[in-house]
């Protein structure tokens, strides 16, 4: 990999500063969110969402919410409603920059127009330098990496930008699959929904786990994703497929990884004959069943080593491998790593859930 520029790159510093600006409140934790014109806006508000959720032990709001722009006001974002900044940067003094304990940047079709902004990349650069974490939502990684702030680290971004940040910044090692990556305080996700996936792994790593799941579950949210976790998974790709049987096929192969899944049991599973069922799954899913069939089994491997410690044999043999020698295969195939080293890479500290967190316990989150 080429060394990055140790001038492109500014250093962090965490000290933290007393004092106050309009909105902030000492003991919580500021969140603030950079957003612009044509910005998406579930990249803003989902993250938002979670923050604003987030209570600390005695109720109160972990966290306090601020949405700013280049400039203070209304803003258009791509869906056609207006947001509202309020305050631009040129607004914000060095004791509020202080005071921004995690600063994130939207994604957005406007945000390729700020690349040769020199207020915002400046703003990012500087903020950079004091904010406790930093983090961008799907393409919000390019305004990152024209700041200087991904040179020699891994970042993820919404797949179909993946090839052109790579190009665009080749000190940039880009995950295409990733859900969320942190490199240190330096977070970056995939797109849309992805950043709500962040902001619940920054709560957890403020708040612990349980809080985390307890706002996930509140805001129906079908499960905490791991960082690791694929941007193409076979569940996703199953939600997909218009044919019911298809359909029932996908679902079959998802939850029973372990199984007889080879074509002439699927087709049976699909109520087809297996020349037909080999055609129309083509059709319906762009893939093979046998393609298919080790996505699914690739999904459940990867689950089980980013949120549990079982042995590796034991994990090949419950995601359907059969062996752990043919489940080292398909990974190096698929990843280009092993179980063990993606275990390294991608295992985050979980602590056991604690399933007495009741709503009766905790009324006032919301």
């Amino acid at each position: 990999m080429t060394t990055p520029d140790p001038a492109r790159r500014p250093a962090n510093h965490t000290d933290r500063h007393a004092g106050h600006h309009p909105g902030h409140h000492p003991g919580r934790r500021q969140v603030t969110m950079l957003a612009y014109e044509d910005a998406q806006i579930l990249d803003v508000a989902g993250p938002l969402q979670i923050f604003s959720a987030a209570e600390d032990g005695e109720g109160h709001p972990a966290y306090t919410i601020e949405l700013i722009a280049p400039d203070a006001g209304p803003f258009r974002t791509t869906c056609g409603l207006d947001l509202v900044a309020t305050r631009g940067l040129g607004d914000l003094t060095a004791q509020d920059m202080a005071n921004i304990d995690t600063l994130i940047v939207s994604g957005g079709e406007g945000g390729r127009k700020l690349l040769n902004d020199e207020a915002v990349i400046g703003f990012i650069r500087e903020a950079s330098r004091h904010v406790r974490r930093i983090a961008s939502i799907c393409t919000g990684a390019f305004l990152l990496a024209e700041a200087g702030l991904l040179d020699g680290r891994r970042a993820a971004t919404h797949w179909a930008w993946a090839a052109s940040l790579r190009k665009r910044y080749p000190l940039v090692e880009v995950d295409d699959d990733a859900i969320h990556l942190r490199d240190d305080d330096i977070w970056t996700s995939a797109g849309v929904t992805a950043g709500m996936d962040l902001a619940l792994a920054m709560v957890e790593e403020d708040l612990g786990r349980e809080h985390a799941l307890h706002i996930a579950r509140h805001l129906v949210m079908f499960m905490m994703r791991p960082g690791g976790q694929s941007q193409f998974s076979a569940q996703l790709a199953a939600q997909g497929v218009d044919d019911a049987r298809i359909a029932r096929v996908c679902t079959h192969i998802v939850e029973n990884p372990r199984d007889d899944l080879t074509v002439p049991v699927l087709a049976r599973v699909a109520h087809m004959s297996e020349r037909t069922f080999a055609r129309r799954f083509v059709e319906e899913t762009g893939t093979t069943p046998a393609h298919f069939v080790e996505r699914a089994r690739l999904d459940e491997a990867r689950r089980k080593l980013t949120e549990g410690a079982l042995p590796i044999e034991t994990i090949a043999f419950d995601a359907g491998f059969g062996q752990a020698e043919r489940m080292r295969r398909a990974f190096l195939r698929q990843f280009g790593v092993t179980p063990h080293r993606y275990r390294e890479r991608f295992q985050t500290a979980k602590r056991p859930l604690n399933t007495s967190f009741t709503m009766e316990e905790h009324p006032h989150v919301p």
